[in-house]
C-alpha cells in the first residue's frame, strides 16, 4: 500500500500527529454537540442562540477538514470515525430532548472552555515539532476563542 511520508522527522511527526488527531476529535464532537443543541434549543433567545450554533458548527467543520488534511500531509492518517470520537471525547454530552436556551449557552461555554484549553496545550506541543501545523491550530483556536466569547456574552 502506498504511504505518505511528509517532511517531518519521526519524532516531530508523532508529536504533531497526536496533536492534530486530538484537534480532529474535539472539533468533530464539538460540531455534533452544537448541532444537537441547534436542533433542540428553545426559549426567549432561541433565534440568536440557534444562529450562533450554526456559526460554531461551520467553524468547527471547516477547521476539522483543514487539520485532518494537514495530518495526511505530514504522513499521519486522521481518524474521525464515530467510534474514535466517542471513545476519545472529553466533552460532556447534552441531555436528550428540548433544551432551554440558558442550558444550551452554559453547555457550549463549558464545552468551548475545555476545547480551547486543549487547543492551547496543542499549540505549545507543536511549537518546535511543526510550526506549520501550529499555525493551523492557532487559527482554529482563534475562531474557537471568538465563539467562546460570543456565547459567554449571551449569559
Amino acid at each position: 500500500m502506498p504511504k505518505i511520508h511528509g517532511s517531518l522527522s519521526d519524532d516531530a511527526k508523532s508529536v504533531t500527529g497526536e496533536a492534530l488527531q486530538g484537534c480532529v476529535v474535539d472539533l468533530i464532537d464539538l460540531s455534533l454537540l452544537a448541532k444537537q443543541a441547534h436542533w433542540n434549543v428553545i426559549g426567549r433567545n432561541f433565534r440568536s442562540v440557534h444562529l450562533q450554533l450554526d456559526a460554531l458548527v461551520e467553524a468547527a467543520r471547516e477547521h476539522t477538514d483543514v487539520l485532518a488534511e494537514r495530518s495526511v500531509a505530514i504522513g499521519v492518517s486522521p481518524d474521525g470515525r464515530s467510534t474514535t470520537v466517542s471513545r476519545d471525547t472529553k466533552l460532556v454530552q447534552p441531555e436528550s430532548g428540548l433544551l432551554s436556551d440558558d442550558k444550551v449557552i452554559g453547555l457550549i461555554v463549558d464545552s468551548l472552555s475545555v476545547v480551547v484549553k486543549r487547543f492551547r496545550d496543542r499549540i505549545a506541543a507543536t511549537e518546535e515539532a511543526d510550526p506549520v501545523s501550529q499555525d493551523l491550530v492557532i487559527a482554529a483556536s482563534q475562531d474557537l476563542e471568538q465563539q467562546h466569547w460570543m456565547f459567554e456574552a449571551m449569559r
